[in-house]
């Protein structure tokens, strides 16, 4: 057993954090009680002034969480689709702006100019295009591992 007084180490301190965020993950803290309380664990020496920080928490059991590590390792290939998603949104709103200008141009010259927004959406729209493949492909050779 481990006496209040005795230094703890920086695994003890990232056990405890992990803790924190696990409590604020299930709604026992709020964010600004989760950093205050994050602050306090990283300013922590001993095992005693740990205790203090999580002492009105009920204690987790962080190796045997229910099904929530298989969610977190699916978090990344949702931000990747958003950001993809993102991604080809202002390639369509930038593709579309560059049309209609190029259309009122052509229109107020009485004459059909020559198609330049096919030099803005051509070398964007490729390296999108190559991007989503690859982080397709990418997310499904993890998920296989």
């Amino acid at each position: 057993m481990t006496s209040p007084e005795m230094r703890a180490s920086d695994r003890d301190r990232d056990l405890v954090a992990d803790t924190l965020r696990e409590h604020m993950a299930q709604g026992r803290l709020t964010v600004e009680e989760f950093n205050e309380r994050l602050e306090q664990v990283y300013a922590s020496k001993t095992y005693g002034e740990l205790a203090k920080i999580t002492a009105d928490l009920p204690d987790i059991d962080l190796e045997n969480l229910p099904a929530q590590r298989p969610a977190a390792d699916r978090r990344p290939a949702k931000r990747v689709d958003k950001g993809l998603k993102a991604a080809w949104a202002a390639w369509a709103m930038a593709s579309s702006i560059n049309w209609v200008i190029w259309l009122l141009v052509s229109i107020t010259s009485l004459e059909l100019i020559y198609p330049w927004p096919l030099w803005v959406m051509g070398p964007w729209g490729a390296v999108l295009v190559v991007t989503t493949i690859f982080s397709r492909t990418g997310g499904e050779q993890k998920d296989t591992d």
